[in-house]
């Protein structure tokens, strides 16, 4: 008995370690109820999946439609991407008869993503011009799904996040954090599989049973995410309550002194490891001569790359480390990994390529859970919302912005040197992929310019000072200066 129960606690005290965000939980949010918290996180990651992985290649290849049309749909949910802002203050605003603020937003939010994915494929089929009607239905149709889908998406994530950091004690948010960027990649990379094996044998039957599937998977998730998460305040049903608008709520935020310097930072720092999204696989084959297979292993590389980034960055916050730092450290090793990636061309390294690319994942992970985590600290009670809608309309339209521009620039790179203006020894085929990983480069070299200050305003926060009397300096923050006496 005595050896099994000695057993039992080094296994309880060794839990933590061995499982990834096993610590993550509290006592005021238990481990299993932020599971279920982390799972509109899945659904989410498994829209963004079918939109710019499956359905664009469907789209082109199986249903033969025009690319510049699946170019337009695949960027009309990026239309409510700044409005993420407006949504997650207006779900800080909230009064509800049945005491909630959050809850009703994700919700809706996520009917808005079951509508859209429930009329896609049929959208699609009519788009494709597997009809005798009008051609002009079909595009009405996959336009308005798509921006169904774009909705629920963005409102979902933007309010499940706020709900997370209400229910997270703030020194639990770095690991919550972890966990809910996890679980995102989790259910991009589990959708990306199922999808594949599902559609290897196309059909538009199996297109609309997929799709559909995902609906009805996306709406049951959610349903179980949001089972008594957020606790009934009577409070919040008086509507007769003063609220502040938007744009006073707004200056509020915007008027802290690193409130703009911060999203700058998240904008450039989210193109700069997002422009890659569509062009490391090509260019794994078309210049390093990567079959398909290995080309495929690319996106696991990158999820066991950003994996490892979210647990190092949660051991390092955990441990009293600045946001920041961890945000630019992304930020630095994303440059090295870009660096290797451009190397790859002239050495015609596949080795030093797959290492590039797991480097970029380790960097996106850091810089990812940097950047979220400071933004939920810089949030008050009261613009939870507001604070995690502005990061997250920041980097949604940011990162929508650079994989457009990056399919456009290297396209027109490729052109350029082709034409022998560059000089004979840059028209490579190469050529086109480079300049957008330079640029990358550049923009993760101008993050580091933004965050810097915002690293020495938190260093700020604690003050250095020498006291006569103890012969010795000592770390004091504001809090401890007020209490000493005079």
């Amino acid at each position: 008995m005595k050896a099994t129960r000695a057993l039992t606690d080094a296994l309880l005290r060794i839990g933590p370690s061995i499982l990834p965000f096993a610590d993550a939980a509290t006592v005021e949010l238990p481990l299993g109820r932020l599971l279920r918290l982390a799972l509109f996180q899945a659904t989410v990651g498994m829209a963004a999946v079918l939109l710019i992985g499956t359905l664009n290649r469907v789209m082109i290849v199986e249903l033969e439609v025009p690319a510049w049309i699946v170019a337009v749909m695949l960027s009309l949910p990026l239309v409510f991407a700044p409005l993420r802002a407006l949504v997650g203050f207006r779900s800080d605003t909230h009064r509800s008869v049945l005491g909630w603020r959050r809850v009703p937003y994700i919700w809706f939010g996520t009917l808005l993503q079951f509508g859209g994915l429930a009329i896609m494929p049929f959208a699609l089929l009519i788009l494709s011009g597997d009809t005798t009607g009008p051609h002009w239905v079909g595009h009405v149709a996959a336009a308005f799904a798509f921006l169904l889908v774009g909705a629920g998406l963005h409102t979902t994530q933007t309010v499940g996040l706020a709900l997370a950091t209400d229910l997270a004690p703030a020194h639990a948010r770095p690991k919550v954090v972890a966990l809910l960027c996890a679980a995102l990649l989790a259910g991009m990379v589990v959708s990306a599989l199922v999808f594949g094996l599902l559609l290897a044998n196309f059909s538009p039957v199996r297109l609309i049973q997929v799709i559909q599937g995902a609906a009805l998977v996306t709406i049951v998730l959610n349903g179980i995410a949001l089972w008594k998460q957020e606790p009934r305040d009577t409070s919040r049903s008086d509507k007769s309550a003063p609220r502040a608008t938007f744009a006073e709520s707004w200056r509020a935020y915007a008027g802290d002194g690193t409130a703009r310097r911060r999203l700058v930072a998240i904008g450039l720092g989210t193109a700069g490891f997002s422009m890659q999204d569509i062009l490391l696989e090509p260019y794994g084959g078309q210049i390093l001569k990567l079959s398909v297979g290995q080309t495929t292993a690319l996106t696991a590389m990158l999820a066991a790359g950003g994996g490892l980034g979210l647990m190092i960055a949660a051991r390092w916050l955990n441990r009293g480390g600045d946001a920041f730092r961890v945000a630019a450290a992304g930020s630095v090793i994303g440059i090295a990994a870009f660096s290797a990636v451009i190397f790859a061309a002239p050495l015609d390294s596949a080795r030093l390529f797959a290492a590039g690319v797991t480097l970029i994942g380790l960097g996106g992970g850091l810089f990812a859970h940097g950047t979220l985590t400071a933004s939920m600290a810089k949030a008050g009670p009261e613009d939870t919302g507001l604070a995690l809608g502005a990061w997250g309309a920041v980097q949604a339209s940011a990162a929508g912005l650079a994989i457009a521009a990056s399919g456009i620039l290297r396209d027109v790179g490729a052109a350029v040197a082709q034409s022998g203006v560059l000089g004979e020894g840059m028209n490579e085929p190469a050529i086109g992929y480079l300049i957008v990983y330079h640029i990358e480069i550049a923009f993760l070299f101008a993050t580091l310019i933004a965050i810097g200050p915002l690293v020495r305003a938190e260093a700020s926060a604690n003050t250095r000072v020498v006291r006569p009397d103890e012969g010795r300096t000592r770390l004091l923050t504001p809090k401890t200066l007020v209490n000493q006496p005079s």
